[in-house]
């Protein structure tokens, strides 16, 4: 498959598209939403617009995908950010007109569940952005984290190489957003050590495809989304898990499935995003975070050793569910050098 497309970028003063393709939680949680509006409109200089499912939980299938419809056809729209995830992004995929996104390319910001429309765009040949929802790293309390802001502010206004870098400190403790109180500082942030490499005596450069490891279990149970391993060759695969804390096991038995596909064998480079390993539901310990973290990378390395020997693997990057979040393209190239350890991304 040749490369994915990258759609013209927006500009300060152009309108963008706010959806919720997975779950309209902006109406449920309005303060991290309109903080991101906020942020949006006066840092960032965009008019963001919002669709009749934007903040209205419990809508149809087909009224969201009315919505995305509505946002790519729209010449006045530059872009579309997603607010955020969910988990019932699935069932909008039949209801998208393949002829009318392709058209009408636009570049597209998700993460999590988005994965889903991700990957439906990225089977038409239209570029994405893996990262950026209105209510997380725009909406973040306090701040918007400066990792997280440049690398926005360059996947949203510029074209070409942009270099990611490891954190010194991080966070995965989210705070409740029903609770003003929450936007009154910024997250507390926790050292961490830098990225892990693996079979990086080498460099590697592809098209980038993959996503959040549950959402791609789900897509590859249902058939929908899912490239063959022909068109993913010599490209890179990007995972992560969620703030649902996938045991181990089941990372690997969902890595161990694609590798039965023949899909793990076919990435010469693997980058796998530092796990979130607390959430409001789970309130780990600093030693159950130790043990939940160091077993999930066991699981993929030991996935990807039976699958894929060879392929460079690179852990613990800064694309997923922990803050800060990296953006990286969806379906754009990325160069991953293991012998100076460095990752370039182009947006």
């Amino acid at each position: 498959m040749s490369d994915p497309a990258y759609p013209p970028k927006p500009r300060p003063g152009n309108r963008v598209a706010i959806l919720s393709p997975s779950a309209g939680l902006p109406g449920i949680f309005p303060r991290p939403f309109e903080l991101g509006l906020r942020r949006l409109r006066e840092d960032f200089g965009l008019i963001p617009v919002e669709y009749p499912t934007t903040r209205q939980m419990g809508s149809a299938p087909a009224e969201r995908a009315a919505d995305i419809h509505a946002a790519f056809a729209d010449p006045d729209i530059a872009a579309v950010i997603t607010s955020i995830g969910g988990e019932d992004e699935i069932r909008v995929l039949p209801y998208l007109d393949a002829n009318l996104l392709r058209a009408n390319p636009k570049p597209f910001f998700g993460y999590s569940d988005n994965t889903c429309l991700l990957a439906y765009l990225w089977q038409l040949g239209i570029a994405a952005t893996y990262g950026g929802c209105v209510m997380v790293q725009f909406g973040r309390p306090g701040a918007m984290h400066p990792a997280t802001e440049a690398s926005l502010r360059a996947a949203l206004f510029t074209s070409g190489e942009y270099e990611i870098a490891p954190v010194a400190a991080y966070s995965d403790v989210e705070r409740d957003w029903s609770d003003p109180a929450t936007f009154e500082s910024e997250p507390e942030m926790q050292p961490c050590d830098g990225w892990s490499w693996h079979n990086a005596g080498r460099v590697v450069e592809g098209t980038s495809w993959g996503g959040c490891l549950e959402v791609i279990a789900g897509l590859l149970m249902a058939g929908q989304a899912i490239p063959s391993a022909q068109d993913c060759r010599d490209g890179v695969l990007f995972l992560e898990t969620s703030e649902e804390m996938p045991s181990a096991t089941e990372v690997y038995r969902i890595l161990r499935a694609m590798g039965e596909r023949g899909l793990l064998g076919v990435f010469p480079a693997v980058l796998f995003a530092r796990p979130k390993a607390w959430s409001l539901d789970r309130q780990t310990t600093a030693a159950e975070k130790d043990a939940y973290l160091r077993d999930q990378r066991e699981a993929v390395l030991r996935a990807l050793d039976e699958y894929a020997p060879d392929a460079m693997v690179v852990l613990d990057v800064d694309f997923g569910h922990t803050d800060p979040q990296l953006v990286i393209p969806y379906g754009g190239r990325i160069r991953i050098d293991g012998v100076m350890r460095r990752i370039t991304v182009r947006y």
